[in-house]
Formats: structure tokens, C-alpha cells, sequence
């Protein structure tokens, strides 16, 4: 009898349920965000980045935002040298990170601190804005993969197509039909020179009534963007 209640007992026994420690959770969340990013990263490199979340976020505080997609080559050289001659002179010569230009920033004291336009595309188009450890973590991480699967050419244009010009404005196409009535192909170099020198200050500083400061700036982005015409620094994403 004994041996019968035992098995009895057993096999009322509740079945044993699967526990997955949160741990496990955590990481299989991570690995598919992961992929999700890789994904993105791969499509981009074809693909137009259709909204990020930054024009997301402006979307709804403005109720709309001004953007069109433009192809690289529907847009002016001129303006693709100029948005490196302001942002990012070392372009072509680095893999995502400018350690010379950081290490200046960082002595200088820059606020902008150094940040390359690869890093720039990547906090643009993959993370959020504002200064924080872990969103600089993530860039470190993202901006060696971008630069691996796409080329110069394409990041530069992804660049020019997804940062903020002005308020609720974003791409370059956007921008010049806003300040100039003008398709992005057909800047001068004064007028790419301009919106180039708004970017670091995009919701306090026009292209269309520069101030002194935006005129001096663009002055020195002229000079700038000619310069590495000449020198061959503009090469990497020359048509």
C-alpha cells in the first residue's frame, strides 16, 4: 500500500514550471536589440533613414516638422565640403573617432567635444540627444560598425539628410528650400557655407539673416571647404 500511495502522490504532484532567471531576460533583450540595430545599420546602407528618434520627439512638441530625403548626388559639393571643413576636417582620415581633434577639444575645453560626423549620425539617427555616460557608451559602440558597412559618401549623406537646421527643420533639402527657395543641388558655396555654420546652434542662428558671428563663421567654412578640395581631404566622398 505504501508503495501505490506514493505513486499517487506523485502523480498528483504539480508539473514543475520553467524559471527563467532575469538575467537571461536581460540578455536575450540586449542580443535583440542588438539585431534590431544591425538590421537598421545594413538597410541604411541602401536604404533612407525614414524618421529618427530626435524628429520623433520634435514631431510632437511642434505638431510637424519640415524633412525630405535627398540623394547625395542631388546635392551641391560644395555643401557636402562645407558641412566637413565645419564639423569634421579629419573626415577621410579617420575610422570614426578623431583622438587628435578630441584631445584639443578636451584641453581647449570645447563644448563640442570633438565629436566626429560619424559619431554625430550615429547619435542622430540610433540614440537620443543630451550628454549622459550610457548614450556615449552606445557610440563608442555603434559608430566602428557604421563606419565599417557604409562608406564615406553614404554616411555623409545620411548626415546631411537627418540634422537639425533650424527649428522643426531637418535635412539639408528642407533647409535650403526654407532659408534660400532653392533645391539642396543648387547652393552656392556662400550660401552652403552658411548653413554649415549654423549646425552646432541650429535653433538660434539663421542662414538667410546671418549674424556677424554666422558671417565670420561662414567666411572661415569658404576657406575651409576649398582647402580640402585642394588637399585631397574631401576625396573619401567626392562623386
Amino acid at each position: 500500500m505504501g508503495r501505490k500511495a506514493a505513486k499517487k502522490t506523485a502523480k498528483k504532484a504539480p508539473p514543475r514550471k520553467l524559471r527563467f532567471p532575469v538575467k537571461r531576460w536581460l540578455f536575450r533583450g540586449a542580443l535583440g536589440l542588438l539585431a534590431a540595430v544591425a538590421l537598421m545599420i545594413g538597410a541604411y546602407a541602401v536604404l533612407p533613414v525614414p524618421i529618427t528618434p530626435y524628429q520623433v520627439s520634435e514631431a510632437r512638441r511642434l505638431h510637424g516638422i519640415e524633412k525630405e530625403w535627398v540623394p547625395v548626388q542631388y546635392i551641391s559639393p560644395v555643401m557636402l565640403r562645407s558641412a566637413v571643413a565645419a564639423e569634421d576636417a579629419n573626415y577621410c582620415e579617420h575610422w570614426g573617432f578623431d583622438i587628435a581633434a578630441l584631445r584639443t577639444a578636451i584641453a581647449g575645453g570645447a563644448q563640442r567635444g570633438g565629436s566626429t560626423i560619424s559619431q554625430q549620425t550615429v547619435k542622430n539617427v540610433f540614440l537620443w540627444q543630451g550628454r549622459s555616460w550610457p548614450r556615449k557608451a552606445l557610440e563608442a559602440l555603434l559608430t566602428p560598425a557604421v563606419e565599417l558597412v557604409w562608406s564615406k559618401r553614404r554616411l555623409l549623406e545620411i548626415y546631411l539628410n537627418v540634422i537639425e537646421f533650424g527649428d522643426g527643420i531637418f535635412g539639408i533639402q528642407a533647409a535650403s528650400r526654407h532659408y534660400f527657395g532653392l533645391d539642396a543641388a543648387d547652393l552656392s558655396a556662400v550660401q552652403a557655407a552658411r548653413l554649415a555654420a549654423i549646425l552646432p546652434d541650429p535653433k538660434d542662428r539663421s542662414a538667410d539673416a546671418p549674424s556677424s558671428f554666422v558671417r565670420r563663421r561662414a567666411a572661415q567654412i569658404l576657406d575651409g571647404a576649398e582647402t580640402i578640395r585642394r588637399d585631397g581631404r574631401a576625396d573619401c566622398f567626392a562623386g
